[in-house]
């Protein structure tokens, strides 16, 4: 009889357990790992030629250039003078440019502007000759005069394509899907079509200084991130109106706007990440990210100011660095599930990797699942594995 007790006993207590397993256990969390994929020095130069598949562009202490995914370089040169890069264009130009050759990665010229100059504007002021700078956007280029108040758009034969003369000094630009957007001092952000023709503008306001510190357009041109204001500062998503935020409208709406705790007064980084699912930003203290899916938002606290923002957020990773003078730190966020709580995030929840160095400058840059860092007069690339 007792024997017979004890057998229930066991079993009830087996069946306890198995109902506490299913019902209470959790999946052990998977970690991201960083394996070592290879190390190129900065100063072993490169062999023309020998580069393949997509390139990083990279800028590192006195070296710009491309590498490719295995740490060929395709360029690999001391700047000289100013530089500006994107994916597939370069220039190097004088701090008063008299002369710009935009390149490819081949190192071949593709479009010579003479006298750093723009004239003949079909948009805004005509016939403006202004000299000045340029920026290399969503495949395009562009002139901003250097008192930093036009804009010109620059065809592929070296001509004017439009022009446009703003109301105050610009602050912040971003370009994508044919659309371009701008950020002036005053306070205004203003939307461009493909022609240079506006077709949006927008006062933030609500702060004591209204100037327009940062701007970022999503890929497919419906949403636009903006960091706005002096006293207070606050960040805004404005998105495309109309069925599905139709890409025939031209008018955006602000559906998400917050007040920060403090306030920059400087430019600041902001960019849309994971497919644009997500908006990151620096804050002060540390940085924002807003998931547009579920509409909320979370802030992690950072030891130290931003230097560097990896702007693919690809997998849900993501990889700031920050910076104490000479101490720097890549720090590694694992992107909250959309089914995360705004009070359940937290540093703790979010932040995977911190990995101190030392380095005057740094890179940061990223392509799929590799991950590249720059410091001192090397690259080294990192894939990212998870186990």
């Amino acid at each position: 009889m007792a024997q017979k007790k004890r057998r229930i006993l066991i079993i009830i207590v087996f069946m306890l357990f198995i109902a506490y397993f299913l019902l209470a256990a959790r999946p052990v969390r998977r970690e991201v790992i960083l394996e070592p994929k290879w190390i190129s020095s900065l100063s072993s130069g490169y062999n023309e030629g020998s580069s393949s598949g997509m390139l990083l562009p990279f800028t590192l202490g006195s070296r710009f250039g491309y590498v490719d995914s295995s740490g060929q370089f395709a360029i690999n040169r001391i700047k000289a003078n100013e530089i500006y890069l994107s994916q597939n264009m370069w220039t190097e130009y004088d701090a008063e440019p008299v002369n710009i050759e935009i390149k490819n990665v081949f190192e071949e010229t593709i479009v010579n502007i003479g006298n750093a100059s723009v004239e003949n504007a079909s948009i805004g002021n005509a016939s403006i000759k202004n000299a000045g700078y340029p920026i290399l956007l969503d495949n395009r280029i562009f002139i901003i005069g250097s008192e930093q108040n036009s804009l010109s758009e620059i065809g592929m034969s070296g001509n004017t394509l439009w022009t446009y003369e703003f109301g105050a000094p610009l602050t912040c630009i971003d370009a994508a899907a044919g659309l371009l957007v701008t950020g002036s001092i005053d306070g205004v952000v203003e939307v461009f079509n493909s022609y240079g023709e506006r077709i949006f503008n927008f006062e933030p306001g609500g702060s004591r200084y209204s100037v327009i510190l940062g701007c970022a357009i999503s890929s497919d041109g419906s949403r636009i991130g903006i960091i706005s204001g002096i006293e207070q500062q606050r960040f805004l998503l404005l998105e495309r109106s109309g069925a599905a935020g139709s890409a025939e409208s031209s008018e955006y709406k602000v559906v998400y706007h917050e007040f920060l705790e403090s306030s920059f007064r400087r430019p600041v980084r902001i960019t849309f990440i994971d497919e644009d699912r997500r908006i990151v930003f620096e804050r002060p203290g540390g940085i924002g990210c807003y998931n547009i899916r579920t509409r909320r938002g979370f802030f992690i606290l950072l030891d130290g100011e931003i230097v560097a923002i990896d702007d693919s957020g690809d997998d849900g990773l993501f990889f700031v660095i920050t910076s104490h003078t000479r101490e720097k730190k890549l720090i590694g966020i694992k992107l909250p599930q959309e089914r995360w709580l705004l009070s359940s995030v937290s540093a703790r929840d979010a932040i995977f990797l911190q990995a101190s160095f030392k380095s005057e400058d740094v890179f940061l840059g990223r392509t799929g699942s590799s991950l590249v860092i720059g410091g001192g007069s090397a690259l080294i690339s990192f894939g990212l594995e998870e186990r």
